[in-house]
Formats: C-alpha cells, structure tokens, sequence
C-alpha cells in the first residue's frame, strides 16, 4: 500500500520528477502503481516492464550519487477520468557540472487508482540537439486536449 495519494496526474508528475532530481528512490517508487504491467524506457535503454525491474533501474540511475537539475517544458496533456497522458520535453543537466543540458522527450502515462493517481509508463527519448524550443515558450499551465 501506497504511503502518498496524488489527487491529480499533475500531482503526480510533479512528484516524479521531485524524485527524480533528489534521486530518491522511495520517492521515486511512491509515484508507480504498484503493478507488473507498469513500464519504463530510459533513454538509449531497452523497455523494462515490471515493479522490479523498474524499481532496479532507477535504483542503478540513482547509486551514482549524480543530482540532476530537471527542467520540464513544452507539456502537453491528453486526460480522462482514469488515465492521463503528458508530453514533456525535459532538459537534464547534472547539477555542479558545467556540461550543456541534454534534450529528452519524454511521455509520461497515469492511471487513476483506488490510492490516487500512479504512473504506469514513462518513456523518455534523447531529442535532437536544438529541438527543445519547436514552438513559442507556452504559459506555466499545461495545454489540455479534450
């Protein structure tokens, strides 16, 4: 049983990505459904499906000790009552390193559970370099497509 209940996707996307850049790992988990049929494709990775295996992944990610900086633009948000589906770019850089940001797409799935909002797939993608900014800069809220 989950610890934190996310009312909204938002909600919880905003807690992936907290997770995310303070590489916690039970932050992290907290945000998937606890469920064999949840996925996740890093960049450049193969597709692992599974708690375990996603779990294990995040786990080697976050044995670095590397904090990143996350920057999230360009969301774009297709929403039902029980599933949502965000479109991110996400701009990774490490934090205390002076490489440029690396450009990823990212999309991001959620499902609406019994304990809140849980994230069953994020698949993310290297974009092409320069490809971050492919349309004006949008306003903080995110487009919602009905």
């Amino acid at each position: 049983m989950k610890n934190t209940t996310f009312p909204t996707a938002q909600d919880a996307e905003a807690a992936f990505y907290e997770a995310l850049e303070a590489s916690d790992l039970e932050a992290m988990m907290e945000v998937w459904a606890d469920d064999e049929e949840i996925v996740c494709i890093h960049p450049g990775g193969s597709r692992l499906a599974g708690f375990a295996d996603v779990r294990a992944s995040w786990a080697e990610i976050f044995s670095g000790g590397r904090r990143l900086d996350v920057q999230v633009s360009h969301q774009v948000v297709l929403g039902g009552m029980m599933l949502a589906v965000h479109s991110v770019r996400e701009s990774i850089a490490v934090k205390g390193e002076k490489r440029a940001a690396v450009p990823v797409s990212a999309t991001n799935a959620y499902m609406r559970t019994g304990n809140g909002w849980r994230m069953i797939l994020h698949h993310a993608s290297p974009a092409p370099q320069g490809a971050t900014q492919q349309r004006p800069a949008e306003p903080e809220t995110p487009r919602v497509l009905h």
